[in-house]
């Protein structure tokens, strides 16, 4: 009688376990697209990814790079401080969206330029994505909301 009642509770357990690793498989492959890795320009430079990759790219759209084009395409170059990656994108931009200020994009690297699908601009004047503010930490050319340098100390 005990080693009946000892081989169901295995059972459950065997059964229990295989449907939390097909609920998991099933969750990965329906995410498959939906993950979208961020990149700095200066990842970007150093490994480029493939073209069917898609990935976010973040950092400050470098000064005197926008150029609206014919029609709908603008272009223009994202930078971390430490390197720059020219954008191509066709679409309206976000009204927040201006030379200097931080972007986020979604879209391809292809032949040594990023084909945007989704520009994000800054939503407020004291707003940067998190990934932008670290990247720009990392290269030492973050300036906060305040435009205080990042590590800069203030003196009263």
């Amino acid at each position: 009688m005990r080693s009946l009642k000892k081989q169901r509770r295995i059972q459950v357990i065997v059964i229990a376990m295989i449907a939390l690793v097909g609920a998991t498989a099933l969750v990965g492959y329906a995410m498959r697209d939906g993950i979208n890795f961020f990149r700095s320009p200066s990842q970007v430079v150093e490994a480029p990814p493939q073209p069917n990759e898609v990935f976010r790219i973040g950092g400050l759209v470098e000064e005197g790079t926008l150029i609206r084009g014919e029609g709908e395409t603008i272009t223009f170059s994202v930078t971390d401080g430490g390197a720059s990656v020219a954008v191509a994108y066709t679409g309206i931009l976000p009204d927040l969206f201006r030379e200097g200020e931080g972007m986020v994009g979604t879209g391809r690297f292809v032949d040594g330029r990023f084909e945007a699908t989704e520009i994000l601009a800054r939503h407020d004047e004291t707003y940067m994505p998190k990934e932008v503010v670290d990247a720009l930490k990392e290269q030492g050319v973050y300036k906060g909301p305040d435009g205080e340098a990042y590590g800069e100390t203030v003196t009263n």
